[in-house]
């Protein structure tokens, strides 16, 4: 039995390579060369001897905008104490100093929210994790897939289903149809005609396609759309005022950093193309979600205190599945262990913007960060944000 999660290595990254750069004729912004802003101020609060290490967070968001990203904002939380801090520009335009409480693509931490909807319809008798999810959606499983996958091989990405069809391979292409709408439907549709890559509980493979059917699992039996039913049970009993589910909107609403991307062109030189208007219609359940640090705090905080999902139920987001050697991945998040301690931890990223909440078990530490990168989709780790993470789990 193979394990296929990804590697968190310092950065826990958790996104999935689209393919390599190509070089397209794509037209850049007409940027004006922008001197990097100052960091705002950061805050601090109890910095004892456990507490966060200001220091060494100042310095890894330090001189922004640079090659690797645009932009930082980062929130050190837990009882050992607080450190809020953020770097970079708002835009290349203006070079305006970037705002700490902007809106951004949230990416794959949107898997979170989904696992505490799915985790809060089975405190209420209305899901059963360990029915097959055939039973659930018999419209949307072939004959091929005569083998039972329970809602909880969804969950921790054990169900053995291939990823789906996207809009392209490359960036290029995917740019390129920035502005269409592929549906979930589509999505898992692609996906089951492809067959079973394994059998379900035989491996653990991280893919969207698993929290894609859980949305579609959510709107079958409360009969109501995902993005209702997640702000419902989740959104706002966690107070994530600041928090939506776009749809096919390509627009961020409310005040937000941009994102770029790092294109080489064919003569070998670099522009950043901005990619901040994007539909993300077809990340749905899996990774459309736009929020704030604040939010995403506000999300793993009242998760882990219980206000969210009961506790049987919440005991999910800290099981991997027996029998996997490696299996790292729970309902929702991943175990990472730093310093000797344990996190529990849930990376995304989208054409621009990376992010990641995490925290320990009981609070001691939590963090998130949004950071505007330059290559946010490569399989490769940031230095920025190896930086914050190296910094905050010390």
């Amino acid at each position: 039995m193979r394990v296929r999660t990804p590697v968190l290595a310092a950065s826990l990254v958790l996104a999935l390579a689209v393919g390599p750069l190509a070089a397209p004729a794509l037209a850049a912004p007409s940027a004006s060369p922008a001197s990097p802003a100052a960091a705002a101020p950061d805050r601090s609060d109890g910095p004892g001897t456990d507490g966060p290490d200001a220091d060494a967070l100042r310095a890894a968001i330090a001189g922004l905008p640079d090659a690797d990203a645009t932009a930082a904002l980062v929130r050190v939380g837990g009882t050992d104490g607080t450190w809020r801090g953020s770097a970079g520009v708002r835009d290349l335009r203006s070079g305006r100093a970037a705002d700490p409480d902007a809106r951004f693509r949230a990416g794959s931490t949107t898997k979170v929210v989904t696992a505490a909807t799915v985790l809060r319809l089975a405190a209420q008798g209305r899901v059963d994790l360990d029915a097959p999810i055939q039973g659930y959606l018999p419209d949307v499983f072939t004959p091929a897939w005569d083998k039972p996958i329970s809602v909880r091989q969804l969950l921790n990405h054990t169900s053995g289903i291939r990823p789906g069809d996207g809009l392209g391979t490359t960036f290029a292409e995917l740019y390129a149809h920035r502005f269409d709408t592929l549906t979930p439907r589509q999505v898992v549709a692609s996906a089951i005609a492809k067959g079973p890559e394994f059998d379900p509980g035989d491996d653990q493979h991280y893919l969207n396609i698993n929290y894609t059917v859980l949305g579609l699992l959510i709107e079958k039996v409360t009969g109501r759309p995902y993005a209702a039913e997640a702000t419902r049970l989740v959104l706002r009993p966690a107070g994530m005022r600041h928090t939506y589910f776009p749809g096919t909107d390509p627009r961020l609403r409310g005040p937000h950093n941009r994102g770029y991307q790092s294109v080489q062109r064919a003569d070998g030189s670099t522009e950043l193309v901005d990619v901040t208007e994007w539909n993300q219609a077809d990340r749905w359940a899996a990774g459309d979600m736009i929020s704030t640090t604040a939010d995403l705090e506000r999300l793993i905080t009242s998760l882990f205190r219980g206000r969210i999902v009961p506790g049987p139920q919440l005991e999910e987001m800290f099981t991997t599945p027996p029998g996997l050697d490696g299996a790292a991945l729970s309902a929702g998040l991943q175990r990472y262990e730093a310093g000797g301690r344990v996190f529990w931890c849930k990376t995304g990223s989208r054409y621009g913007y990376s992010a990641a909440v995490g925290a320990t078990r009981d609070l001691s530490r939590t963090l998130v960060y949004s950071v505007n990168s330059t290559d946010a989709k490569s399989s490769g780790s940031s230095p920025v944000t190896d930086r914050i993470i190296g910094a905050a789990l010390k």
